[in-house]
């Protein structure tokens, strides 16, 4: 009974803060572009610098009629916002906060948190192609060029750490964690944020919703809840890429009275990692598709490369 208790409350600490992370995240980057641009930002929702706004857009969303395309694919159209959004949820459960602090420890960790993250893409096309609309499957096609470029040097500096720790537990990983990895493993770290935004769909990498171009990409068609759903996933994108790039670059717990405070330190740089996220919108204009290739193939897997080699030699001397 007592295990069963203790799995029970591992998961709902994680839902509890698959909720609340990600809206968190969401008005701090209001706030935030907000003051970057000169402006006030929300200022009415909840009070206090419309601290409810979020909710409040939640409940306008919830207001709205749920509109399905006749031409759309219904099964494919309904299931896409589920598929996008679950995974993050997933995800989540592998993430280490504290030492102990984990829905679940897992040997395999990393790799599990990669590969759950890649299946979050598939409901952005799904949605994209089920729209039965030119503007989504050309942003849906956009992901998949996206997807297939970005995810080679994403995964190829996530191992880097991996193999300088000589373990692929994401606590283990923070464990082996040395303050000198902050310069030796600095490239791998910033091949994998830039990656993990293009993976995110993130400005400048945000192509594929161009509003300017494909009025908005594979969610153009989407109202209601189920857009809503595709907002929350990109706000849980955020909060998982800024928490897995603490953990597994930036020491996560580890810091001063790490004891007493290690998960406060991880919330810390997480929070630190996703501002970040939010600063690269506002500082940063969208690069064009050549651009965005370019930069994979030509820098990023380049780098991630080089940074593996290195990591090689270090580990085997």
């Amino acid at each position: 009974m007592a295990e069963w208790v203790e799995v029970v409350l591992r998961v709902l600490v994680v839902i509890a803060a698959f909720l609340v992370l990600p809206l968190l995240v969401g008005q701090t980057e209001h706030k935030a572009m907000a003051h970057m641009q000169s402006r006030v930002g929300p200022m009415y929702a909840g009070g206090f610098h419309g601290w409810a706004q979020l909710v409040a857009d939640g409940v306008k969303f919830a207001q709205k009629e749920d509109v399905v395309p006749a031409a759309a694919d219904r099964t494919v159209f309904k299931l896409a916002p589920a598929v996008a959004l679950l995974p993050y949820l997933v995800a989540f459960v592998a993430i280490p906060v504290g030492p102990g602090l984990v829905g679940q420890d897992l040997d395999l960790g990393l790799f599990f948190v990669l590969a759950v993250m890649s299946v979050g893409v598939l409901g952005s096309l799904m949605g994209g192609w089920a729209s039965a609309n030119k503007y989504s499957l050309l942003g849906g096609m956009r992901i998949a060029a996206q997807l297939m470029a970005y995810e080679l040097p994403f995964v190829l500096a996530a191992v880097s750490p991996a193999m300088a720790a000589g373990t692929l537990s994401l606590t283990g990983i923070v464990e082996a964690w040395q303050w000198w990895w902050l310069l030796w493993q600095l490239p791998a770290m910033v091949v994998f944020f830039v990656a993990g935004l293009a993976e995110l769909r993130r400005p400048p990498f945000d192509m594929p919703v161009a509003d300017s171009e494909i009025v908005f990409g594979p969610y153009t068609e989407y109202t209601g809840l189920r857009f809503a759903l595709f907002l929350l996933a990109e706000y849980a994108g955020i909060v998982l890429l800024s928490a897995l790039t603490a953990v597994l670059f930036l020491g996560g717990w580890q810091g001063p009275f790490e004891g007493a405070l290690g998960w406060l330190w991880t919330l810390v740089k997480t929070g630190v990692v996703a501002f970040v996220v939010i600063w690269a919108r506002v500082a940063y204009p969208r690069l064009r598709e050549d651009q965005l290739q370019s930069l994979a193939w030509k820098v990023l897997v380049p780098v991630a490369l080089a940074q593996l080699a290195l990591t090689t030699v270090v580990a085997v001397a």
